[in-house]
This record gives structure tokens, C-alpha cells and sequence, in this order.
């Protein structure tokens, strides 16, 4: 069954992608949708057998992979509960993208090389959070490098897309870079990069062991580092990976790019694939990350600056999946502050709801779009809810769920508000230094997210339409086979928070995770977040109220206003445009120095240097010789007898003087 699990995605990759042009494109989207279809329903098959059933933790073993001095790494499945939620979170969403594609890609003309590099970025994935080994996991972790450069860039004959696959994958690499040190130092600290070797030699660590007990067990680029420093700089080292592929503050600038690809692509990397590996990757090293508090305390600053700030930036954003990319971003950070003050099953939460109704938005998004004649500024819409209602209550639903809407003080509301206040919840009791911080960061960013989600609501679907008459003439509703994956989402979006609460953050905690998290006995946030003050469990349904009223007052009851309030703090208004600026100074200190660097070294050093001292100036010295020498050669037999004579007369000088001697 697991061997399925992973391998049917592969399986129609390879299909449709070396065999799409002969079996044509229906084939091909069959093919690819069958097999992701039975992958998905036997995810929910592990899922409830491993998770919420009795099953431990099993590895699969696949092949022998390589062996190098003392390490010896199988390409094994390990299977436990959290390898079991990711399943399904994979699974479901990609399974549905596919089916929804075919109705949205109907017109391309390269659908075989589409549904095979979906099913590609699936299988990447699954490798990833299957991975038994930190060089299992990290292969995963690229593939899926590789399949989002090859999705977001699909429609390669477009400048744009071509830049922003760069981007993504340049961006990427220098959180991988991060990784794979971090990957380096586990192997020195505990001599293997296995995942069950790693976790038993973590709890023989002594965190807070002074370097004259313990003494130094790793150099640093050339510092040397006791037990808990060394665990720290892993950690961060690790982290430094996950801000890559998670899209955290100072890395998160691929994230919005991202959107060039078609939208379904935007769909599966924001919603289910490669921004939830870095949350993954925290969360199944929980056992090292509890034994340094100084790094969960920087992960915790880095979600919660990140959850702020993708919100302050969602407010005045105009392009539809931008708001939603945006909205991603935020969301993430949510999850890394609920992982940075220990409460790893509610970020685990979080992920998994998050899933249902971002990709529900990212869905009816690219159906508002499809309506719309590939329209995507909001500003050109406006007026669409009679003309597809369908869509528009499916958005509804996805904006409910992520803005958290619910009844305060009971279990009865959407995913978001389910997952979204139990991590609000847990970032108060929380004990490490920045977790007041985080508190009021992602209260406040619960409030923009309400605006900004109820903005795109209010400008897309309301009011009187913006576009021209001929593209409001073709406004349709989209086909079933685009509507029936916004129905299965729109039903996680609404329930999957209210059914499953008490096993991922619950009193069922230990019973369904099965020790797949790990926290410190003395971690208290499990017990503590049930107990918090009456404010606190208020307090992002206050926000969430805020938002929506602001975002009603600005955009149906005066329109105007906003224009108004933009012209008046024109300032702050462009530096939320502009994304503060980070693409402007990213450009200034990176890009353009290493545009310099490269020119220089290709003009002076490889042309002027290299070139002029080696082929090309040896060439020339050949030709310069040459062209002399040829000189000599008039065709005149006057010359060559000249030149006759003063040989002979050079020999009869040579032969006398030589005779002298």
C-alpha cells in the first residue's frame, strides 16, 4: 500500500511525461488522475489506520541507497503519524489540482508535460516527509526545488515566468545551502544522518552543559562549541532551510513571484507541497529543536515578523493571487510560531487545515480568473456574484475558514478558527522570550487578514463590474470538473477543524501522535493553553470582526475612501505596495553586485586574462609569424635566385670562417 502511496504519482509523471505525445492529452490527464486518485484514498487509508487507529511506527525498506565509510543510508519509507497527515494533506489537495486542471488547462496545448510535472512535484514530496534519513529527506527537498522551477515557469515562452522560476529556485538555493550544513552537523555531532540513530543520541545531549564538562564537540567555522551550542547552531542551520522553502521574513521573496505559473500550480506549491516542507522539517526534528531554546525562540521571532508582515503587505495588494500568496506567507508564520513555543501538534494543525481552505481560495480564484478572460487585478472585476455564484460561495467558505470564523468559547467554527486560536492560544503560554511578542504580532495580523480577505470579497464579487462590456458579456460559471474539488475543499475548510481538534492539540494528544512530536517533559504549553484568561480566546475573534467591518466600510458602504486614505499617506501606502522594497534592496545588494562580478570576471578575467594570454593570444602570435613569413613568398624567380645567392654566400662564409678555426 505505501509503495503505491509514493510510487503511483512517479508512475503517471513518467507516463504522461515520456509517453504524453503518443497516448495524446486525455490520456495523459486520465492516466495521471487515476493514479492520484487511488494514491489519495489510500492516504486516508494510512491515515486512519496509523493516526487514528493502533499502528506504530513502521519503515518500509526500499533499496540499499549508498555506503560511505561508516555511514550506510537505506532509501526507506518511514511511516508514523505525522508521515500519515502529510499523506493525506498531500495527497488530497494534488489529487484534487489534477481534476480541477483538466478543466483549466483544457485549452493548452501542453497539458501531457503539465500533469506530468504536477504528478513529478507530488512524488517529490512524498519523498520528502516519507524520508527515514536526512539525505532521503533533502533529495525530496530538492525535487520539489526542481518541480516548482518547472511549474512556475511553465509557460517559459513568457519573460516573466522565466524570472520568477529563477527567482524561486536562486532564493531556494541559499536556504538549501543552510540545510545541508545543518544536515553536515547532525552527522558530526551524532555520526549518522539516520532519523532513529539521531533522535536516541538527542536525549543523551546535555543542553546547558558548560564547555569545561562537556568540552567542545564541533568546529564552526573556526569556533568551537560545547553541547549546547552546537545543538543550537544545527537547529538553526536546519531552520535556515525551512525559511527557504517556507517563505520566511528575508527569504520569502520567491513566494509572491510564484504566481506566474498557471493556478493550479499556485494551488499545490501554497497549499500542500513545497511551502509546508519547511513547517515538516521543524516538526519531524522536534527532538533537537526541544534541546535549544535559543533557537525555537528565533523560530518563534521569525513566524511571528512574518505573520505581520505578509499581512501589512496583503492589504493593498491588487492582483487576486497575490492577496492569497500573501495570505500564505502570513499563515506560515502562524505555524512557526505555534512550532517555536513548543506546541508542535498545532502547528501540525494548522498546516493541516490550512491546506482545505488556501487551496479552496487559490481554486476559486483561478475559476473567478477563468471567468474573467485570464483577468487577475481586482480593480477590473467587481459585480461577479450573480454572474457565477457557485464560485463566489465556494470563496466565501475558503474566507470564512481563513479569517476564523466561529462561536467564541465552543468547538463549533471553521478549520481557521479551530487551528488558527488554538495557536494564538498556545503563542500566550508560551515561555520562551518571544512568545508575548508573537501573541500581539499574530492578533494583529489576524485583523489584517480579515481586512484583506474580505477586500478581495468585496472587490471581486460585489459592487457594480469594473470590466468592459465584452469581457463581462463571457463571464460564466466554470464546468462541474473544475466546481467538484471546490465542493470536497469547501467541506475540509468547514469541518476538518471541529473533527479533528482533540486528536492533533487535544486530550487525545499522546494517543494520536504516538511519540511521532517530541516535547520536553517539562514543556507545560499542552496543559496551560486550555486556561488562558477569557480575553485571550477573544481576542482574534475580535480581530477577525474588526477587519471585516473596516474592509465593509472601505469597500462597499464607501468606496472612495480607500483612494482617499492611499493619496493622503501616499508614503506608507507604496512602501506596502512595493512589498517593503525588499525586491528594490535584494536587487541593490545581490543582484546587481553579482551582475558586476560576473561581467567583470567575464570581460577582464576570462576575455582580457585567460583569452588574450592563452588561445586567443597564442592564435595571434601564430597568425602575426605567419603573415610575415608568408611575405616571402612574391613568386618571382628573381627573388628566390637572390635569395639563393646570399644562402650560398652565408654557407661559403660559414665554411671559411669554420675552416679558419
Amino acid at each position: 500500500m505505501y509503495h503505491a502511496i509514493v510510487f503511483f504519482p512517479l508512475l503517471g509523471a513518467i507516463i504522461a511525461g515520456f509517453f504524453g505525445r503518443s497516448i495524446g492529452s486525455k490520456a495523459s490527464e486520465y492516466v495521471t488522475c487515476g493514479l492520484m486518485v487511488v494514491a489519495a484514498l489510500l492516504s486516508w487509508l494510512a491515515f486512519f489506520q496509523v493516526a487514528l487507529g493502533d499502528g506504530e511506527t513502521i519503515q518500509i525498506s526500499v533499496l540499499q541507497w549508498m555506503q560511505s565509510g561508516s555511514m550506510s543510508i537505506d532509501w526507506s519509507l518511514r511511516i508514523d503519524t505525522l508521515t500519515a497527515v502529510m499523506l493525506v494533506v498531500v495527497n488530497t489537495v494534488s489529487c484534487l489540482v489534477h481534476v480541477y486542471s483538466i478543466g483549466y488547462m483544457h485549452h493548452d496545448p501542453h497539458r501531457p508535460r503539465f500533469f506530468a510535472y504536477l504528478s513529478l512535484f507530488t512524488f517529490a514530496m512524498l519523498m520528502l516527509v516519507t524520508s527515514d534519513n536526512l539525505l532521503q529527506m533533502f533529495f525530496g527537498w530538492e525535487g520539489v526545488g526542481l518541480a516548482s522551477y518547472l511549474l512556475i515557469g511553465f509557460w517559459y515562452k513568457k519573460p516573466s515566468a522565466n524570472a520568477a522560476a529563477m527567482k524561486a529556485f536562486i532564493v531556494n538555493r541559499v536556504g538549501d545551502f543552510g540545510f545541508i550544513l545543518g544536515i553536515l552537523g547532525v552527522f558530526v555531532l551524532f555520526g549518522s544522518i539516520s532519523l532513529d540513530t539521531v533522535f536516541a543520541g538527542a536525549g543523551a545531549f546535555v543542553p546547558d552543559a558548560p564547555t569545561a564538562i562537556s568540552g567542545p564537540v564541533m568546529d564552526l567555522f573556526g569556533m568551537q562549541l560545547n553541547q549546547g551550542h552546537a545543538m543550537t547552531a544545527v537547529c538553526l542551520l536546519l531552520f535556515m532551510g525551512a525559511m527557504g522553502k517556507s517563505a520566511q521574513f528575508l527569504l520569502h521573496t520567491w513566494l509572491p513571484d510564484a504566481m506566474e505559473g498557471p493556478t493550479p500550480v499556485s494551488a499545490l506549491i501554497h497549499a500542500a507541497t513545497m511551502v509546508t516542507a519547511g513547517v515538516f522539517l521543524v516538526a519531524r526534528m522536534s527532538p533537537l529543536f526541544e534541546l535549544s531554546v535559543d533557537a525555537l525562540t528565533f523560530v518563534t521571532l521569525i513566524g511571528a515578523i512574518t505573520a505581520f508582515f505578509a499581512a501589512t503587505i496583503g492589504l493593498v495588494q491588487n492582483d487576486i493571487k497575490r492577496v492569497i500568496a500573501y495570505s500564505t506567507c502570513s499563515q506560515l508564520g502562524y505555524m512557526f510560531v505555534a512550532l517555536g513555543v513548543g506546541a508542535y501538534g498545532a502547528g501540525i494543525f494548522h498546516l493541516f487545515t490550512h491546506a482545505f481552505f488556501k487551496a479552496l481560495l487559490f481554486l476559486g480564484a483561478g475559476s473567478v480568473i477563468h471567468a474573467v478572460s485570464d483577468e487577475q487585478d481586482m480593480r477590473r472585476m467587481g459585480g461577479l456574484r450573480k454572474h457565477i455564484p457557485m464560485t463566489y460561495w465556494m470563496m466565501i467558505v475558503g474566507t470564512l475558514a481563513l479569517t476564523g470564523f466561529g462561536i467564541p468559547f465552543t468547538p463549533i467554527g471553521t478549520a481557521g478558527f479551530i487551528s488558527k486560536d488554538v495557536i494564538i492560544e498556545a503563542s500566550f503560554v508560551g515561555h520562551n522570550p518571544a512568545a508575548a511578542f508573537a501573541f500581539w504580532m499574530l492578533v494583529i495580523a489576524a485583523a489584517f487578514t480579515s481586512f484583506y480577505s474580505w477586500r478581495l470579497i468585496f472587490m471581486t464579487f460585489h459592487g457594480k463590474p469594473r470590466a468592459s462590456s465584452d469581457v463581462m458579456h463571457h463571464v460564466h460559471e466554470s464546468p462541474m470538473v473544475m466546481l467538484v474539488p471546490l465542493f470536497i475543499l469547501a467541506a475540509g475548510a468547514l469541518l476538518a477543524g471541529m473533527i479533528f481538534v482533540g486528536d492533533f492539540f487535544g486530550y487525545h494528544y499522546e494517543a494520536f501522535w504516538k511519540g511521532a512530536l517530541f516535547t520536553l517533559p517539562d514543556n507545560r504549553v499542552l496543559e496551560e493553553f486550555h486556561h488562558v484568561p477569557a480575553w485571550v480566546k477573544l481576542s482574534p475573534f475580535i480581530a477577525m470582526v474588526i477587519g471585516f467591518v473596516v474592509a465593509w466600510v472601505f469597500y462597499i458602504r464607501s468606496p472612495d475612501l480607500p483612494k482617499a486614505l492611499a493619496r493622503q499617506h501616499r508614503g506608507l501606502y507604496l512602501f506596502l505596495l512595493n512589498k517593503w522594497y525588499f525586491d528594490e534592496a535584494y536587487d541593490f545588494l545581490f543582484v546587481r553586485s553579482a551582475k558586476w562580478l560576473g561581467r567583470f570576471l567575464w570581460k577582464r578575467g576570462d576575455g582580457w586574462t585567460i583569452d588574450g594570454f592563452g588561445p586567443d593570444g597564442v592564435a595571434a602570435r601564430v597568425q602575426d609569424i605567419t603573415s610575415r613569413v608568408v611575405r616571402l613568398q612574391t613568386g618571382y624567380l628573381y627573388h628566390y635566385a637572390f635569395v639563393m645567392l646570399i644562402g650560398v654566400a652565408a654557407l661559403v662564409t660559414w665554411m671559411m670562417l669554420g675552416g679558419a678555426v
